[in-house]
């Protein structure tokens, strides 16, 4: 039988005892070492015992004692930062794993976070009220090429029709492209009711830079080539053309009447339907050699719950008749 060799572990053993990082947290969240030991159930010495093992530890004082208060040392509020969040994550991690229920099936989606905020949100709750034994875990990215360690999401919703080994991939979409603004923004710059006129207003772009994952980048510039218009020619004077990476920031901007951003169809087709914003001329841009892909997981233990997200994510599309 052989043995394999594992270096030491630096970062475990140089760990302080998780026990004296309890004692240390309660004392100084009720900056009192008596009702720390009210709240954990042990006594006043052995919260004593144990924060005096940690200030050892660190080499550095953690508190000022001061009749039966204690007050954090500089030290102490920067250590204290630190391990009250990760006892938080660990205790909630502890609790979703305690109190999954058995007989739900929880299922990891990775999309971009304006697909995230602009489409998932407007659909989701129907979906869970439809589906109760499933349960959603959304993740955003920009970049589908390369997964967080120790993600691996059941369904991608990407431009992607390869997001890695074990996925297959269904057409959803081609991105159909037109400008939008609010109404008012319209009676306030009724030039941009023309495509002579749409360059010179205040124009919201969405900026490649943080979007490595995107497979293609309209911005104004390709837009309006594809109406014959150099966005060089702006009149002087014009507003200057504002970028953001954040197309969630550009869509609230034009809903607030700041201007006018690219719509892609299947984000702001339903804030277009309900008047929330228009489109202020008519021309739009398909992009026939790309496509939206909805990716399921096919080794997944929950297939069944992959196929009917699938079918309730494609059936949405289905129904939708984008501009030609």
């Amino acid at each position: 039988m052989s043995h394999r060799h594992v270096d030491p572990d630096t970062l475990l053993l140089k760990m302080p005892s998780l026990r004296a990082v309890k004692a240390f947290v309660a004392a100084a969240k009720y900056a009192s070492f008596t009702r720390a030991a009210e709240a954990l159930c042990v006594s006043q010495a052995a919260i004593s015992r144990q924060v005096r093992e940690l200030e050892i530890y660190l080499d550095a004082p953690l508190f000022v004692r001061a009749g039966r208060a204690v007050e954090l040392t500089a030290e102490g509020a920067v250590f204290f930062d630190a391990s009250q969040i990760s006892f938080v994550n660990i205790a909630q991690a502890a609790e979703r794993i305690r109190n999954a229920p058995t007989d739900t099936q929880v299922l990891t989606v990775c999309c971009s976070p304006a697909f995230s905020a602009l489409w998932l949100s407007r659909h989701i709750q129907a979906f869970l009220a439809d589906h109760p034994d499933i349960r959603l875990n959304v993740i955003t990215t920009q970049n589908f090429q390369t997964k967080e360690p120790g993600v691996e999401p059941d369904i991608v919703i990407s431009k992607f029709a390869n997001v890695g080994a074990g996925y297959k991939a269904f057409p959803l979409c081609h991105d159909v492209i037109y400008p939008v603004c609010s109404a008012d923004y319209v009676k306030r710059h009724p030039g941009v009711a023309t495509l002579e006129g749409l360059p010179d207003a205040a124009l919201l772009d969405l900026s490649p830079y943080g979007r490595a994952g995107v497979a293609e980048h309209v911005d104004w510039r390709v837009w309006l080539a594809f109406q014959n218009i150099d966005i060089d020619e702006r009149l002087p004077g014009s507003p200057p053309v504002f970028q953001a990476n954040d197309y969630t920031l550009i869509i609230n901007m034009a809903l607030a009447g700041q201007g006018i951003a690219l719509g892609w169809d299947q984000l702001v087709a339903d804030k277009v339907a309900s008047g929330q914003l228009v489109k202020p001329v008519p021309e739009h841009v398909t992009l026939r050699n790309s496509l939206h892909y909805l990716a399921c997981k096919e080794d997944a233990a929950n297939q069944q719950a992959c196929a009917r997200v699938k079918e309730w994510v494609m059936s949405k599309f289905t129904r939708r008749q984008p501009p030609r």
